[in-house]
């Protein structure tokens, strides 16, 4: 396997078609298909799926993680040779990073910026829930991942963050219309609730615990912002993260219906440069933010 042949797995993979990897690697599709094509003669499998986007084949994922891997400490070699934090340096070394959207509207928010500003580092930021962002780990489209799950993915060693407090909360206006004498189980049942995604689940952990068995009208603002925006408009009510309403303009439902994620850093353990530098603002960040 030569470096070009895992330089082109790790494009199509990213970018998603085959034109979009050329660009990228500044070299023509065919090009890229034939690396493509010649890595996978070497080992004998199909590697990805010729799909909008491209996706990486089951035995693709086994490989990627390591393409991935021996790229970047290319990268992160040809960055130090070459001084790249000098200015007006043209190399860069790429880290995908993923992390749940209310970290990304809050606390994280610092880091990325921090990292920003360094001229040797390109940050790939990916969004995903914190109860799955390993898996992205474990199939090698990430190097380092916010997430909820406290056991090392393998090759992977865990910073702890801190923790999120989410609460119950609505806008004045709605709780007047809808909790008249408080949010009791029946006006659960029938009071509109708002989610992230499908994969939010603070919202039907409450209610599974509070009123079991409600099915109330639900609404989903995939954007973080967005989605405190609306509890504020008297849309529906939700579990709000205390870092996005710092002032408390929102009221809580009850004071006992809160819960707490404690978030975890997930990072390969690679001995790179540009990891160990995303990995300290992410921990700086979090020690500021985070309970």
């Amino acid at each position: 396997m030569e470096a070009e042949q895992l330089r082109a797995l790790v494009a199509v993979v990213d970018c998603g078609t085959f034109d979009r990897a050329a660009a990228l690697l500044h070299v023509t599709p065919s090009a890229v298909s034939q690396r493509i094509k010649a890595l996978e003669a070497d080992v004998g499998t199909i590697l990805v799926q010729r799909s909008k986007p491209v996706r990486p084949t089951r035995q693709g994922e086994v490989l990627l993680r390591t393409a991935r891997q021996v790229t970047h400490l290319l990268d992160d070699a040809s960055v130090t040779l070459a001084g790249a934090d000098e200015p007006g340096s043209r190399r860069r070394v790429r880290v995908p990073v993923v992390a749940n959207a209310d970290s990304l509207a809050t606390w994280l928010s610092t880091a990325v910026a921090d990292l920003c500003r360094l001229p040797s580092l390109e940050l790939a930021l990916r969004r995903d829930d914190e109860a799955v962002t390993a898996d992205l780990l474990r199939s090698g489209e990430v190097m380092a991942a916010v997430t909820a799950e406290p056991t090392p993915v393998q090759g992977c060693e865990v910073h702890h963050l801190g923790t999120m407090r989410y609460r119950a909360k609505a806008s004045r206006r709605f709780i007047r219309r809808w909790f008249p004498d408080g949010p009791t189980p029946q006006a659960l049942r029938l009071a509109p609730v708002l989610h992230y995604d499908q994969k939010d689940g603070h919202q039907d952990r409450l209610l599974h615990a509070v009123a079991p068995g409600a099915r109330p009208p639900g609404h989903f603002v995939p954007d973080s912002a967005q989605y405190v925006a609306m509890v504020r408009a008297g849309v529906a009510w939700g579990m709000v993260p205390d870092l996005q309403d710092p002032n408390d303009q929102l009221l809580t439902l009850d004071p006992a219906w809160s819960e707490q994620v404690r978030l975890h850093w997930q990072v390969w353990k690679l001995g790179s440069g540009a990891l160990d530098l995303v990995t300290a603002a992410v921990v700086r960040a979090a020690a500021r933010h985070l309970h």
